[in-house]
């Protein structure tokens, strides 16, 4: 694990090499950049998932944490969406990395995917979206009501303990964090008021996967992607709700590594 500076603030980062090489004149090995989501995640999520299976399988993995999340830094202030893609592509600026990368996200973590692809097109081969929404007014609105909640309700202590009789004392140290987050920062208010992209998602030009459980309401969104993107594939896992990356880590794996094969083999991540 490292440190790295990405413009103002120091992010953690992990790197996973390929554990097998590509022959000579393959093209390199595919890199898959891992982005977790938001308030009661970090890179972890995807360290115990899918980070040392993609490496097993060939594939160069960057996994970080987000600003004001894990071991990164945590500024008061800074949390528009253009402020988390630009700390991704400092990031990669900084590891030397000029590969389009196969960039993933769960949750908000897909958001700032498909905001990277939209501003920064030569940087991303293709994206998945993992129960996610992209970065669009409505996806502005939703965003602004629920960070509110939370920030409203993760400060209750009643809240929290309820959370801990429900869920346990693991989930209510995540939302302990969460809500000293909220506290200490402008996150709740900046991430509604960032930049947005064009409902139509014409500025989304690359492959997306998008991955969904069925009993989420996100999934909603299948048909109207696949409508407004050609190169658009959904994915929606029957008896699944919205914690699909933790809850079908061995699909949502098999799926992923599907997917990056096919189109790093059509040469959409050569350098």
């Amino acid at each position: 694990m490292a440190k790295i500076r990405t413009g103002g603030i120091t992010t953690h980062v992990q790197r996973l090499d390929a554990a097998v090489r590509p022959p000579a004149g393959a093209g390199g090995a595919p890199l898959v950049v891992f982005v977790h989501g938001l308030l009661t995640d970090s890179l972890a999520s995807y360290y115990f998932t899918l980070g040392p299976a993609f490496a097993a399988e060939g594939i160069d993995v960057i996994m970080y944490d987000l600003r004001g999340h894990g071991r990164s830094d945590r500024p008061r202030t800074g949390y528009r969406l253009e402020c988390f893609v630009d700390d991704l592509v400092a990031l990669l600026d900084a590891l030397g990395e000029r590969r389009p990368a196969h960039v993933v996200g769960n949750s908000f973590g897909g958001t700032v995917a498909a905001a990277v692809a939209a501003w920064h097109p030569e940087r991303v081969a293709t994206v998945t979206m993992i129960e996610s929404e992209p970065p669009v007014a409505a996806w502005a609105r939703h965003m602004a009501d629920g960070l509110a909640d939370a920030k409203d309700r993760l400060a209750r202590k009643e809240v929290i303990g309820w959370i801990r009789a429900e869920h346990g004392a693991h989930t209510a140290r995540l939302s302990r964090s969460a809500g000293r987050i909220l506290q200490t920062t402008t996150l709740a208010e900046d991430v509604p008021a960032g930049r947005v992209i064009d409902d139509g998602l014409r500025a989304i030009g690359c492959p997306l996967l998008a991955l969904f459980g069925d009993q989420s309401g996100l999934s909603a969104q299948a048909p109207v992607l696949r409508r407004k993107l050609p190169s658009c594939r959904t994915v929606v896992l029957p008896e699944q709700g919205h914690s699909v990356l933790v809850e079908r880590t061995a699909e949502t794996r098999e799926l992923l590594l599907s997917w990056v094969r096919e189109h790093a083999l059509s040469g959409a991540a050569a350098p």
